[in-house]
Parts: structure tokens; sequence; C-alpha cells
């Protein structure tokens, strides 16, 4: 059985961290190991042979990526021949031929051929961690274990077609904006590196006087014009800087931080990962997974990292005895009273996972309402925005352009 080099960070009963580097079969029985030893697992790793900064991959551009619809397509698939009493090596060799994805395909052939050799299900998909999300893998091998993996499956497929339709509606709602902004920029800078210079000429042969506002757009011109090789290499270091430092864990933070108090999108923010919280939970209850791992594996999940912060505060609460309503009603600063209330009666009536799911339901629903009320907002502030460039650029230009006129004459 194959061996993987993997590093952790947990916790002793004293709260002491401990930090370490240990051999497994995959990283889920490394958790069993390290909590039978008595230790709150905080995070598990895979070590990779080839740990170096790569830019390529950073910016994911020519790597190999499986898209989130086909992981979609895949698992409700899947589901659908194994209800219909298909083998499961044999419903992984239909799925391989009707994947247009040449990098899935090979995937699914690697994980068949896994099975043949004895590997399960569960194990084979952890081999491949990118692909496969925690909370897939841990729904599939609880689903094993209970003999309901087509029904854990369909779950799956839910789930994720849930989040691939809440990660569209809040892309949807900010590449608008964004694509107006870059747009303006690029013209901008076009005007100001081929028009102005032509007209600053002009200005400066006939002696015409300037406002203000006029030599400051010449000024920025003549700066882009004189420097644009080092505004080019500027804009790419700020472009790579920005990918680098959102990914470290300050960068992240602070992102975090910035995206839970920014005006319109922090209400985004609170019901988008509070919706994600409580579909992961409730879909891994309702496979069979443990309610610690459970904890465990949607902080791994979850984005924000105050949102990440207090699932590993709930790790360790669970596990003296405290109930997760309890933990979500004392941070509703990020989990609204909603939350907490559905959490709460799913407790009292032993409904967690359905109760769960409906705040879910919820929370997603109004994700959808912001999103559509977002649109609405910025349109407006986008044509405020425009028409004020649009103003300053005729004011600075168009005023000196009289004078031009008055001096021919």
């Amino acid at each position: 059985m194959t061996m993987i080099n993997f590093s952790y960070r947990a916790k002793k009963e004293d709260n002491e961290e401990v930090v370490g580097e240990r051999q497994s079969t995959d990283r889920f029985a490394l958790a069993r190991e390290l909590r039978s030893e008595g230790l709150t697992v905080i995070s598990v790793n895979e070590i990779r042979a080839n740990r170096g900064f790569n830019l390529l991959s950073s910016f994911n551009i020519f790597g190999h990526r499986v898209k989130l619809k086909d992981k979609i397509i895949f698992a409700s698939n899947l589901s659908a021949m194994l209800s219909a009493g298909l083998s499961l090596s044999r419903a992984l060799t239909v799925l391989s031929k009707q994947t247009n994805s040449k990098h899935f395909k090979e995937i699914i052939d690697q994980v068949g051929q896994k099975i043949n050799k004895g590997d399960s299900f569960s194990r084979a998909l952890s081999s491949y961690p990118k692909v496969f999300p925690e909370v897939f893998v841990a729904m599939v091998e609880a689903a094993e274990e209970s003999g309901k993996l087509a029904e854990a499956l369909k779950l799956i497929a839910e789930q994720l077609d849930k989040s691939y339709g809440l990660r569209r509606k809040i892309m949807g709602a900010l590449i608008y904006p964004a694509v107006i902004v870059v747009a303006i920029v690029v013209i901008g800078i076009l005007m100001m590196v081929f028009l102005i210079p032509t007209l600053s000429a002009t200005f400066r042969e006939l002696n015409v006087p300037l406002p203000i506002t006029t030599k400051l757009v010449i000024g920025l011109s003549d700066f882009l014009v004189n420097n644009l090789l080092l505004v080019v290499g500027l804009i790419f270091a700020v472009v790579v800087s920005t990918v680098i430092t959102l990914r470290s864990t300050w960068g992240q933070r602070y992102a975090s931080l910035v995206f839970l108090h920014v005006p319109f999108i922090n209400n985004l923010t609170r019901q988008s990962n509070s919706a994600t919280v409580l579909r992961t939970i409730s879909s891994l209850i309702a496979a069979g997974v443990s309610m610690t791992e459970t904890i465990e594996i949607t902080a791994r999940v979850v984005q924000n990292h105050y949102y990440r912060e207090v699932l590993i505060e709930a790790y360790d609460k669970v596990q003296k005895g405290f109930s997760l309503s309890a933990v979500f009603a004392a941070h509703q600063n990020l989990f609204p009273i909603f939350a907490s209330e559905m959490a709460a009666v799913g407790e009292e009536t032993g409904q967690l996972p359905e109760l769960l799911l409906k705040g879910a339901l919820f929370f997603e629903d109004e994700v959808d309402q912001v999103t559509k009320n977002l649109s609405t907002v910025i349109e407006p502030v986008l044509m405020i925005v425009i028409g004020v460039a649009v103003g300053f650029f005729a004011i600075s230009m168009i005023g000196p352009m009289y004078s031009l006129s008055n001096a021919i004459k």
C-alpha cells in the first residue's frame, strides 16, 4: 500500500500546538491516528516533492484543471449508474469514455485501476486532492461504510451544484463592474499615450494658456509616454505580488477582513459563507460522517479565514460537550441569528442535517437577492464614475481647444 508524506498541525489537551510530519495512507487515516493519540487536528497537508513557488501554477493558466461542472456530472452520473445496478468499476469505465476532458479521463482511468488493485473508492479519490475535495472523499468514505454510495454521490452532486451556482451568482455580480473598470482604464491609457501627446504638442506650438486640469492630464500623458515600459512592469509586478499575497496566510486573512467590512459586499460575504458552512455540515452529517470530522473538513473547505477560525473553535468545543448552535450564537458578527436558531432547533429535534439544509437554502436565496440588488446599485455608480471621467477629460481638453480656435483667428 502506498504511503504518503504529510505535514500536520495539532493541539494537545493543554492547548500546546504540535507540528510534525508523518507517513500515512491518506490524510483521513492520519487524522484518525492523531486523534487516537489524544491530539486535536488543526490541519493535514500532503508534502509535495517540489515545494518551490511556481508562477505558472499560481496563475493556473497552463496547468491541468478539472472543471467543477465536470465533477458534478461525474458524481450525478455515477450515482445513477450505481442505482441502476452497474458495478463501480464498469461505471467508471463508462464515465471515462463519456468525459470530454482528457485530463479528467486519465484520472478516472487511474481511479478505476486503483480500485481493481484492491483500494477503496475513497482512498483512490484521495490520491487526487486537487480534483476531488475533502468533502467529496469524506462523504464517499462514510457511504462505503454504510453501503449507501449511490445516495451519497447524489448528495455530493447536489452539494457541488449548489456551490457552483452560488459561485456563479457572486462572480456574475462582480465581473460586470470589473470589466467596465478595466475597459475605462485601458481606454484612458490608450488616449494618454496616443491622443493627448498630439494635442499637447499643438498647444505648446501655439502657446495656448492651459488650465491646471489640462496640465495635469498632459503631465500624466508625458509620464506614460516616457516611461511606458516602467508602467507596464509596475502593473505586472502589482498583479504578481497581489497573487502571491492572496496565496499567503496573512494575505488571505486581510482579504477576508476586507470582504467582511466593505459596504454591500459584507452582507454577501456573510450570507454566502454561512450558506457554505451550513450546507457542507448538513451534507457530511447526512452522509454519516461524525460531527468532529465534519467540522474539521468544513473548516478546510470554507474560504474566509475568520469562518475557518470559528470552525476550529467549534471543533474544540464540540469535543468538550458544547453544542454547534452555541458556537454560532457566540459569533453573530459572522453567522446571522437565523443560523444559530436553525442549528439549535435541529439539535433539539434530532434533525440537524435537515434544519441546516433549510438554513443553507434560506441564505442561498438571500445571496441571490443581494447579487440582484448589487447589480442594481453598481450600474448607476458606474454611470456616475464614467460621467465624471468623461466630464473631467472634456473640461480639461475642450476648454483649451476653444482657446486654440481663438489663437488661430
